[in-house]
């Protein structure tokens, strides 16, 4: 897929590129961005360049993942990156996708992430045709779920085991958001299961 910029109020989210290089580095020195995301630690400046001038492009080119970095439109400044997944082919009865985020420290709890991640799922259900947009982190990633339920993602349970961080696995929480959460149409229909029946209790 060819890369794409979308715009919201306050942000830019456009393709990482070679100048984004050094915001990247800095960021990812930051305990919060390596303490929940699988970021290499430690994180070199070459893993930066690698990032934004190799893995970033081939993974738009090859339609794998679409990583937009967050900029601000006033002094233009990195908030941070917007990452969807892609979980199943966008073109097959799947159409699932998965969001993915880091803030830098400086950034945070200005509405910036949310703002984006609003952005982004927009994109993937009326520029994708994505219809089941997931959502995970780690359990205790507050910051991350915030977002989340800002975005309008719905808290569908605990995944034990479902991440690897640092050689161990993690529990995760799990939401995701629908077409319809949003007022929008899908081509898929959805059937949801029927709601169980209130259990009596004991007499």
């Amino acid at each position: 897929m060819d890369p794409v910029t979308l715009t919201t109020e306050r942000l830019l989210l456009r393709p990482f590129g070679p100048s984004d290089a050094e915001a990247v580095h800095a960021a990812c020195q930051d305990p919060e961005i390596r303490r929940w995301t699988p970021v290499p630690t430690p994180y070199r400046r070459a893993d930066a360049e690698e990032f934004v001038r190799q893995i970033c492009p081939e993974e738009w080119r090859d339609d794998i993942t679409y990583r937009f970095a967050v900029i601000t439109r006033d002094g233009g400044a990195l908030v941070g990156s917007m990452a969807l997944v892609r979980l199943a082919q966008l073109r097959t009865e799947e159409r699932q996708a998965e969001l993915g985020y880091w803030t830098v420290p400086e950034q945070r709890r200005r509405g910036y992430t949310g703002e984006a991640a609003r952005a982004v799922v927009e994109w993937a259900f009326t520029g994708l045709g994505v219809e089941r947009l997931e959502w995970c982190a780690q359990v205790g990633n507050e910051g991350s779920r915030a977002v989340a339920l800002a975005a309008g993602f719905r808290m569908e349970g605990i995944d034990r085991a479902r991440i690897v961080h640092n050689g161990t696995r993690r529990d995760a929480w799990r939401g995701a958001v629908l077409p319809s959460d949003w007022g929008l149409p899908q081509a898929t229909p959805y059937l949801p299961a029927p709601e169980r029946p209130a259990v009596a209790g004991p007499a």
